[in-house]
């Protein structure tokens, strides 16, 4: 899912190619009807969802005097709303089989408000307050909740064009992410799926995590 289908389609084709089936969905993630709309669609085609993953961010660094109402609320609503929203919607039939996983990715901003950073620090905040009280009231019905906090930038070629004067080595590599699938025939974008994640998924219930980081090890926190 995404906003723009764009990003969509490479994905789906090398998840079609591979032999796998894939569901590409354009929604809105700040609209209950959008959010609401985009599931009918992933349950009535691919079936329920066993996982869910929140990746949704939005970063508007200004001071507090600089912000406008509508950029504060919109990274709120990105950053938080739309993770309330969607764990509405998978959660019902997550909850009647008695298992599912629930991933949200937040921010050091989760844990630390810094100066200019009051936008993302709210809904990073409320992200991770969302992550705790669904844990505390969903893991005895089977259902794992982790937050993951990501602290810095992944080193991809779009990060690349926003920050080109960064050295390498102060970025997250993909490659460290990386679960390297048996499979020779599946594509490069899915032996890069976030080993990390992965193993979160994969944890038995008598060892559930709550929530991790992962940062460079050159990044101050």
């Amino acid at each position: 899912m995404a906003r723009n289908s764009q990003q969509l389609t490479q994905i789906q084709s090398e998840i079609e190619q591979s032999g796998g089936k894939a569901l590409s969905v354009t929604v809105d993630g700040t609209d209950p009807a959008s959010v609401k709309a985009a599931f009918e669609q992933v349950s009535s085609q691919l079936g329920a969802p066993e996982v869910f993953v929140y990746n949704a961010g939005a970063f508007q660094k200004a001071g507090i005097l600089e912000l406008t109402p509508e950029q504060f609320e919109f990274s709120w609503k990105v950053n938080c709303f739309g993770a309330f929203l969607a764990v509405q919607q998978v959660l019902p039939a997550m909850v009647e089989r008695g298992r599912g996983t629930i991933l949200l990715t937040g921010a050091t901003a989760a844990v630390k408000g810094s100066a200019k950073f009051a936008a993302l620090a709210v809904g990073k905040f409320g992200l991770r307050a969302l992550a705790q009280s669904l844990a505390r009231e969903f893991s005895p019905q089977g259902i794992h909740v982790a937050h993951i906090i990501i602290d810095g930038m992944i080193n991809t070629q779009r990060v690349r064009a926003m920050v080109s004067e960064a050295e390498e080595h102060t970025l997250l590599a993909p490659e460290a992410f990386a679960q390297r699938l048996r499979s020779r025939s599946v594509p490069a974008g899915l032996r890069r799926f976030a080993q990390t994640y992965w193993q979160l998924y994969q944890q038995d219930s008598t060892a559930w995590t709550l929530e991790l980081d992962l940062r460079p090890a050159v990044e101050k926190f």
